[in-house]
C-alpha cells in the first residue's frame, strides 16, 4: 500500500521524496503548493484541505503537529496506517519561556503530541515521533537561511555573543530517519529527538554559515548588552536572546540504536542557503 506524505513540497519533503522513491516504496504527496501538472500530487492540506483518500501503509506529516492531531481524531482512516510525525524540540526548549506566545507553542505541541498518541492508541495505530532540532539544508528555513540572505546583501554577518550550545540538523537527516522508522517495527511507538551530528556554541554556528554563505561579508560580532538592548526594543527577539546562553541540542543516542540514522556535522556549503527544486 502507499505511504501518504502530507507536506511535501516543504524542506523536509525535498529530500524525503528522492529517499522513498530509491527505497522502492511507493507514495503520494499532497501539498497546498503541489508540483503543477503532476498528476501524482495530491492538492490540500491540514488541517481543512484533505481530499478523499484510498487505504493507506503509514501517513507521514511534515507540517505543523497541531494541525494533524486534530484532524486525525476527526478522521476515520481506513485500516490502522502507521503515522510518522514531525514535532520540535521546541515542546520542551521553550516550555518556560518570558514570552507567552513561545510558551504558548510549546503547549500546543505537547498537547498535540499527547492527542496524536492517544488517538493512534484507541485505534490500534501505531505511531512514531521526530522533535528536530534547528532544520537546514533545503534553503526554506526560517532560521538560518534568512540571516544569511540579508546578510549577503548588506554584505555584514552578525556573530552574536552566547555561551549556549546548538546542534543544526539537516533536513535530509529527518528524512532518513523517517525511512528508516517506516521499515523499522523497533520504531513504533517511539518519540525520536534528532540533531545534527555535532554541538557547538551559537558564536561558532554563525561563524560557520558566514564562511559558507557563497559571498564576502564583514563578520558583526554582538555583544550581549547590544542584542539585550536590541531585545527590549523588539519583543520579538526576546526569545532568541533569553535563550543565547541556553543549550537547544537532542539526545541521538536512540535514534541511532534503534534506527541506525547517523546525522551530519554542521558544515554547510554555499548551496545549502539556496532554495532546492
Amino acid at each position: 500500500m502507499t505511504v501518504l506524505v502530507i507536506g511535501a513540497s516543504g524542506q523536509i519533503g525535498r529530500f524525503l521524496l528522492p529517499r522513498l522513491t530509491a527505497g522502492g516504496i511507493d507514495y503520494l504527496p499532497i501539498s497546498r503548493n503541489a508540483v503543477p501538472g503532476d498528476p501524482h500530487w495530491l492538492l490540500g492540506g491540514l488541517p481543512d484541505a484533505m481530499p478523499d483518500l484510498p487505504p493507506l501503509r503509514a501517513v507521514v506529516s511534515l507540517g505543523p503537529l497541531d494541525h494533524l492531531a486534530p484532524w486525525l481524531s476527526a478522521t476515520r482512516l481506513a485500516g490502522t496506517p502507521h503515522i510518522i510525525a514531525t514535532s520540535s524540540m521546541s515542546a520542551e526548549t521553550k516550555r518556560d519561556s518570558d514570552v507567552p506566545a513561545e510558551r504558548e507553542l510549546s503547549r500546543r505541541l505537547r498537547d498535540a503530541e499527547t492527542t496524536l498518541i492517544a488517538t493512534c492508541a484507541s485505534r490500534g495505530m501505531p505511531w512514531t515521533l521526530f522533535r528536530p532540532t534547528l532544520i537546514y539544508g533545503a534553503g526554506m528555513d526560517k532560521s538560518l537561511t534568512p540571516i544569511v540572505h540579508a546578510a549577503l546583501r548588506r554584505r555584514i554577518f552578525p556573530i552574536p555573543a552566547g555561551r549556549g550550545q546548538r546542534q543544526p540538523v539537516h533536513a535530509d537527516d529527518i528524512a532518513a530517519g523517517i525511512v528508516a522508522a517506516l521499515v523499522s517495527p523497533f520504531a513504533r511507538g517511539k518519540m525520536f529527538p534528532i540533531g545534527g551530528g555535532e554541538r557547538m556554541s551559537v558564536a561558532d554556528m554563525f561563524r560557520r554559515a558566514r564562511r559558507s554563505a557563497g559571498g564576502a561579508t564583514l563578520p558583526a560580532p554582538i555583544p550581549r548588552f547590544a542584542l539585550q538592548l536590541a531585545a527590549r526594543a523588539l519583543p520579538a527577539l526576546r526569545g532568541p536572546v533569553d535563550r543565547l546562553d541556553s543549550d537547544l541540542i537532542a539526545d541521538n543516542r536512540e535514534l541511532e540504536r534503534i534506527l541506525g540514522v547517523y546525522p551530519r556535522p554542521f558544515h554547510p556549503a554555499p548551496e545549502t542557503w539556496r532554495p532546492s527544486h
